[in-house]
């Protein structure tokens, strides 16, 4: 790890003021510090943000409003979520280990970095770490590379679990941009690749995430994280589905469906969505619905299983929140 100066902010202006190019705002660290040792980043300054009063779960009639603060563990097994948004719930508790959900935050995991192994070496070219370096992993090992929302410059796949569950609650991220807030659907938040795969997201300089906004609905209630990887715990997503269903007078009224493992940002399938809407809940809907859903992937030469394992965890998914054998 390269030398770096350590700084503490009391309110949002002074971590604003105290922002650079160079520097990066820290909370739980649980990614940023791992990418400091591997030399990926190397920022000159790291601000201390975890005084600022973003650390709650506030709940009104519209939203659950989930501080950036907020440690994985406490959102995981909140009350609130876990009745409410059952599949945010099972998708934190997937994730990582219990040590390190216990540490990492909210705004963070929004914030997660690729675990592809190209970008993590810096011995290797990559687009996202280094612009116009080129892409180590589409002509090498690619077995866990995305398989939606890829270019010729990046197939890196996006980590996080909590952040597919957010795309399926239709969540907002709630930004602070000088002394003003922003609120961003999170499905706007992320950027595809394209031609600039180091830009991830939307934030500027100073920007700080303040929360999370998901809105409330009764029927979100019926929901799942369905999760596939190579080992029972600590392992990221193969392929993953967070899936909610609405199902009056046997007919779906109602459906989100989101996927991990599979895309480079986390993948909000409308598709497949449609295709649900109005259907009786049943096999050859499902089949339809996971068909859509990966209509448009373009895989690679280690991975193109993922487009047959991501149909089969849709369809699992689809199964459990429906009853459906």
């Amino acid at each position: 790890m390269l030398p770096f100066e350590y700084a503490t902010a009391k309110n949002a202006s002074q971590a604003q003021l105290q922002s650079t190019d160079r520097s990066r705002f820290l909370a739980g660290g649980t990614t940023l510090i791992d990418l400091m040792k591997l030399h990926v980043e190397t920022p000159e300054t790291l601000i201390d943000v975890t005084e600022l009063p973003w650390a709650q779960i506030k709940e009104d009639h519209q939203f659950i409003e989930v501080g950036a603060f907020v440690r994985n563990s406490e959102m995981a097994h909140h009350p609130a979520i876990k009745n409410q948004f059952p599949m945010l719930s099972e998708a934190l508790l997937s994730g990582a280990s219990v040590q390190l959900r216990n540490l990492a935050t909210t705004g963070g995991n929004l914030l997660q970095r690729t675990r592809c192994s190209y970008f993590r070496d810096t011995s290797c070219p990559c687009n996202k770490r280094q612009p116009g370096s080129g892409c180590s992993a589409i002509k090498g090992y690619n077995r866990m590379q995305a398989v939606l929302g890829t270019s010729g410059q990046c197939i890196a796949a996006h980590a996080s679990d909590m952040c597919v569950a957010l795309m399926a609650l239709n969540a907002k991220v709630r930004l602070q941009k000088g002394d003003r807030h922003q609120d961003v659907e999170i499905g706007d938040f992320y950027r595809v690749p394209g031609a600039t795969p180091h830009i991830e997201n939307i934030l500027e300089k100073g920007d700080l995430i303040e929360s999370v906004l998901i809105p409330k609905q009764a029927w979100l209630k019926n929901s799942t994280y369905v999760k596939i990887r190579d080992r029972s715990s600590y392992a990221f997503a193969l392929t993953s589905a967070a899936v909610a269903l609405e199902i009056r007078d046997h007919q779906i009224k109602n459906v989100r469906v989101a996927l991990g493992g599979v895309g480079t940002i986390p993948w909000r399938s409308t598709e497949a969505e449609q295709s649900l809407l109005h259907q009786t809940p049943g096999l050859v809907a499902f089949q339809r619905a996971a068909d859509l859903a990966m209509a448009q992937a373009q895989p690679q030469k280690d991975n193109a299983y993922k487009v047959g394992l991501a149909k089969q965890t849709l369809l699992r998914a689809l199964q459990k929140v429906s009853g459906v054998a």
